[in-house]
């Protein structure tokens, strides 16, 4: 059999995707479902390598860095929230939240524990 290239993911882990496509049922269709895997995947494989490079030729400290800019994590709900209740600019304006600003303010508050 023919070597593969670095990035490209090994016949287990599409049975893998192809599983939990078949059990999850999203609503993009499998061929969609699995090349999206597939790409993140790669990437995955391509940022550990340059990780490993620039541990090597550089600097280990700047893998961190490297690292938190290609893969940043997402805000938190409370930071989301937070981010909602800035001040709208104008001192005294009324701001006015849709369904999805109210759901994500409630999905933050439910988080915080009960005051006694």
């Amino acid at each position: 059999m023919a070597q593969q290239h670095p990035i490209t993911p090994p016949p287990e882990l599409v049975q893998q995707w192809t599983d939990e496509y078949i059990k999850d049922k999203p609503a993009c269709a499998a061929p969609e479902f699995i090349a999206t895997r597939s790409a993140q995947w790669g990437s995955d494989q391509e940022l550990e390598a340059c990780c490993a490079w620039v541990s090597d030729e550089l600097s280990p400290d700047l893998v961190d860095e490297l690292h938190a800019a290609r893969r940043p994590k997402p805000q938190s709900l409370k930071e989301q929230a937070l981010e909602l209740a800035k001040p709208a600019g104008t001192q005294g304006a009324y701001v006015t939240f849709g369904p999805e600003e109210l759901g994500l303010i409630r999905r933050a508050l439910e988080q915080l524990p009960d005051a006694q």
